[in-house]
């Protein structure tokens, strides 16, 4: 089975830009008020903090591209920003048969999906995907396929 919301990234490239914008503009607002009307008061610091805490949201749900891919003999996933410089892009390539089970976090506005493979050096290996930006159905959809290979690496194991 193939994941991917690739196709949504110049929706959050749109509304990365946006909220760019609405902090520019809040920053002239801000600056406007300050030294030349002098409207408000202490309630001007609104125009940069609106702004700013929406955009520090959008970045704190995490890499907003999840790709996934379970056809044939390997589990592929990718995770990836759209701004490139800001964070590290995740690609894990494994067996199937390393796969010993997986949780999805549910906090809030932000997801979170943890993937135990085993390994030869520890024993045990945990791998930390963002999900935040994956709709319900795609989250279902993931955790259908993991959900197969977790069972079909069970059922492997109880016949040795």
């Amino acid at each position: 089975m193939r994941l991917s919301n690739r196709n949504k990234a110049p929706v959050y490239n749109f509304v990365n830009t946006l909220l760019m914008m609405f902090v520019t503009a809040g920053i002239g607002a801000f600056l406007l008020n300050e030294y030349r009307f002098n409207i408000l008061g202490v309630e001007s610091y609104l125009f940069l903090l609106v702004p700013v805490m929406m955009l520090i949201v959008f970045h704190l749900n995490g890499r907003q591209i999840f790709e996934y891919d379970s056809d044939g003999e390997a589990l592929n996933f990718k995770n990836r920003n759209i701004i490139p410089f800001l964070d590290k892009p995740l690609h894990d390539e494994f067996p199937k048969y390393k796969l010993i089970k997986y949780d999805v976090i549910n906090i809030f506005f932000i997801k979170r999906l943890y993937v135990t493979i085993s390994s030869k050096n520890s024993g045990s290996t945990m791998l930390k995907y963002e999900i935040s930006y994956l709709t319900r159905k795609e989250v279902n959809d993931l955790q259908l396929s993991l959900n197969k290979v977790v069972k079909a690496n069970k059922e492997k194991n109880e016949l040795k």
